[in-house]
């Protein structure tokens, strides 16, 4: 089967793993506009041989939308099978992506942090233990992120930056890679002021933990649009979302040059 070739229309077990030097790994974790509320379409369902995901029960199986399973009655698009399949298209066949959900809407950095339980889910417990588990079929190049509403409210904001960047230091102390990339997106400039009075506080300070610590890296948002309730990203921005982190990752990977 060529690149070109999907999988068929199913949420498949894979039954051929591929190499675990060759099959590259990424964390994807956040609140909901990583969880993902935008609408699946009949094209975020068509998986591929090169992009994995691993499910509730700890199993690899074939990506399709909606990937994140913890939130059932709002679970929509996120940018994960965009992202998997435009870096597979930029790796070469030679190298399959795995993808595990971890993100959970509503969650806010001091949570993700002190490892609280958030609509059914320990967050930071969870990400560990799902990491573990997938460590064992490949290697982790990475955590791709978006969090920030929940911290961009009048008081949401306070120690934001250095609880940000405690918790990126914990993550790459526990899982035993102090060097592990970090991809983060901005969020999206059409959040209301009103409402997320500390929207620019929080990019700015992504993009400052980016410039002072070592293989952080940010992803633009700003032409991004929403979806009605002006607060997550619409499925066009989910698509562009994923392939924004595929080109930041391909960019900067210490992976296969």
């Amino acid at each position: 089967m060529n690149k070109a070739e999907n999988i068929k229309d199913v949420k498949e077990e894979v039954n051929n793993m591929p190499s675990k030097e060759n099959f590259y790994i990424f964390i994807l974790a956040g609140q909901s506009n990583m969880a993902g509320r935008g609408i699946v379409e009949p094209q975020d369902t068509i998986s591929s041989q090169y992009v994995l995901s691993l499910n509730s029960s700890n199993e690899w199986i074939y990506a399709k939308e909606p990937l994140h399973y913890y939130e059932p009655e709002r679970a929509g698009l996120d940018c994960g099978l965009s992202f998997g399949k435009s870096l597979s298209e930029l790796y070469g066949k030679n190298i399959t992506i795995g993808l595990i959900p971890c993100a959970v809407g509503g969650s806010s950095i001091e949570q993700w942090l002190g490892d609280s339980t958030h609509r059914g889910v320990k967050l930071y417990s969870n990400l560990l233990n799902k990491t573990k588990a997938a460590s064992e079929y490949g290697v982790i190049k990475g955590m791709i992120w978006h969090q920030g509403e929940n911290n961009a409210t009048a008081t949401g904001h306070i120690n934001f930056f250095q609880s940000l960047k405690t918790f990126f230091e914990k993550l790459r102390t526990d899982i035993n890679d102090t060097e592990l990339p970090i991809y983060a997106g901005e969020l999206g400039s059409y959040l209301k002021p009103s409402d997320y009075p500390n929207k620019d506080s929080v990019n700015r300070d992504l993009h400052l933990l980016s410039n002072n610590v070592e293989n952080i890296y940010i992803i633009n948002t700003s032409d991004f649009t929403s979806m009605k309730d002006t607060v997550h990203f619409d499925s066009r921005s989910q698509r562009l979302m994923g392939q924004r982190f595929a080109e930041a990752v391909f960019k900067n990977s210490r992976a296969v040059k």
